[in-house]
């Protein structure tokens, strides 16, 4: 369904609920923002550890250029049982739910609210969770944005560094490194203070601490790229998805190596210029834009103010332009959004601010190539 302007009072409330939803593994803090629609998806969110939903999404569902996604879609924020404000410390008998639990608790979300289709946004350990819930489900998800994920999992010596860790530092000195890059770390000293500030002052330590072990011992995501002449039964994400990742990032070898196990006519990989650990924090703006296109690509935000973006496609040596005609038999999300507004915005004059980008294939055949992108 594509929505016009005047469609967007209907679609978009203001309303907000906030409620704890029992599932089988414990309780979840939820925050319901609109009224959902049976023919439209939810923006469903999942935050990373030591973080709960508005340390992580605040940044960028506040941000002015968010109002266009927020007035056509509702908002469902999930926070991991134990990680949001005010939380009380999880009782000792209490065994705290392994990621793959987790992502098994997300359908109990949207049955509470009755809500069908989602289009997940995650980062890290919520990137995680979103992706696990999509291979399971993969009726209920239209597109997967994915920040900082790990689809592998922990390996017996980083296993072991997270144990000595957890042994000789504080629970924030754990997370942060978790969150930001080494450079940002020693030059973002404003940044880095407030989060830690909110590890230790916000969050309930002794819950983060559970949800953190939890998320150390995931198993890796079981997907595999699919190949001409290979496994046709082969387990991959469904959805379109868009790979999100700062260049400053300690996730970046890990998104890069996502990349490559999954489809590539259904994956775009946006690698972000001058960026830390937490794009949606660092560059709102710049993911917003990608947002935009991304749901756009899936037949939604016809009539949202896009910013123009300008991208040049790599093929080995050849280069083309989204502006230039298409001659992909399979392109992302973010190409075909930009073709299919393309003319409205060469009648708007191309009047908005310009966001550059760079695109560059990474399989050898054009027709199963999926994209990365450098802004």
């Amino acid at each position: 369904m594509v929505l016009e302007d005047n469609e967007c009072d209907s679609v978009f409330d203001t309303q907000i609920t906030e409620e704890h939803v029992e599932t089988h593994y414990g309780n979840v803090h939820c925050i319901m923002s609109g009224t959902p629609k049976a023919n439209l998806p939810v923006v469903l969110t999942f935050h990373d550890v030591g973080l709960n939903h508005k340390s992580c999404f605040e940044p960028l569902f506040n941000h002015e250029d968010m109002h266009e996604i927020i007035r056509h879609l509702p908002v469902c924020h999930i926070e991991a049982p134990g990680q949001h404000e005010g939380a009380k410390t999880l009782h000792n008998e209490y065994s705290y739910p392994s990621m793959d639990q987790l992502s098994e608790a997300v359908p109990a979300v949207l049955k509470h609210f009755g809500l069908c289709r989602v289009i997940g946004l995650g980062v890290g350990a919520g990137a995680y969770i979103l992706a696990k819930f999509a291979l399971n489900h993969p009726d209920m998800v239209d597109g997967l944005v994915l920040i900082n994920i790990n689809p592998s999992a922990e390996g017996i010596m980083d296993s072991v560094a997270s144990k000595i860790t957890g042994w000789t530092h504080t629970l924030p000195e754990t997370v942060i490194p978790h969150l930001f890059g080494k450079d940002e770390i020693e030059t973002n000293h404003d940044l880095i203070a407030t989060y830690r500030h909110h590890i230790t002052t916000t969050m309930n330590q002794s819950n983060v601490s559970q949800f953190l072990r939890s998320y150390h011992s995931r198993n890796a995501l079981e997907v595999e790229r699919p190949v001409p002449g290979g496994n046709i039964n082969a387990r991959t994400l469904k959805c379109s998805t868009l790979l999100i990742v700062g260049d400053n990032s300690p996730a970046v070898e890990a998104v890069v190596d996502c990349n490559a196990k999954l489809d590539p006519t259904k994956t775009t990989l946006l690698k972000m210029a001058d960026c830390g650990g937490l794009p949606q924090v660092d560059q709102p703006a710049k993911v917003i834009e990608a947002l935009k296109y991304f749901i756009q690509g899936m037949g939604y935000l016809s009539s949202a103010s896009m910013t123009r973006l300008r991208s040049r496609t790599a093929s080995g040596s050849s280069v083309s332009s989204f502006d230039g005609s298409r001659s992909r038999a399979h392109t992302n999300e973010l190409q075909r959004a930009r073709t299919h507004s393309r003319g409205a915005e060469e009648k708007r004059g191309r009047s908005h601010t310009d966001v550059a980008m760079e695109c560059s294939s990474n399989s050898d055949q054009v027709a199963s190539k999926s994209n990365q992108v450098t802004c």
